[in-house]
């Protein structure tokens, strides 16, 4: 098995649940975020949207490294998706506020893109259901104060207290949180390494 020092793949993000998913499933990794421009582009679909974003974070750090450093790179995005609307990371409490109240009782998807870099750069796009109970505007509001929802897509993490508010979900729980493990398997199995 790779150490650290050595690692397997570069994971380039600084999602910590991503770190620790891939850690659930033995996969040494360096971790080494890079920093791109996530705004979407006028009519862009979800499903391309953040097939494009892993693309673009797998090639922006493959590309920063030095080819005695090369090591397959790993990236990932994640969209919370309403009625064709992108749900990105809440500005602050009023919106965090507004985003919930449109997940309230209803049911919203949530895309994850995972793409690898090695010879060349492919890409797997997971789409899991989340149906979330009705929420009263007091229980978001003392959600938000938890200091949770601030950095995540959505302004929710399923892995955390918003558990509380998910009556169901169809589909990857692992996508949800960040990175589909399923997927991330099959590429990892198509340049040869074992999770």
């Amino acid at each position: 098995m790779e150490s650290a020092s050595n690692p397997l793949i570069y994971l380039a993000s600084a999602s910590p649940r991503r770190s620790a998913l891939l850690d659930q499933i033995g996969v040494p990794h360096r971790v080494q975020a890079v920093d791109v421009d996530e705004t979407a582009r006028g009519g862009e679909a979800p499903e391309q949207y953040v097939r494009r974003l892993a693309v673009l974070k797998a090639e922006a750090l493959w590309q920063k490294l030095a080819a005695p450093q090369r090591a397959p790179v790993l990236g990932a995005d994640t969209a919370v998706v309403l009625d064709a609307q992108i749900l990105g990371k809440p500005r602050d409490e009023t919106d965090c506020v507004r985003m919930l109240r449109l997940l309230s009782g209803r049911t919203h998807q949530v895309f994850t893109a995972v793409a690898l870099q090695a010879s060349t750069c492919q890409a797997r796009v997971n789409v899991s259901d989340v149906t979330f109970r009705k929420l009263t505007d007091e229980e978001i509001r003392h959600y938000w104060r938890s200091g949770e929802p601030a950095d995540k897509a959505g302004a929710y993490a399923v892995q955390g207290r918003a558990a509380l508010f998910i009556e169901r979900i169809a589909g990857s729980y692992s996508g949800i949180m960040g990175l589909p493990l399923f997927e991330t398997g099959e590429l990892l199995a198509e340049i040869g390494a074992r999770a």
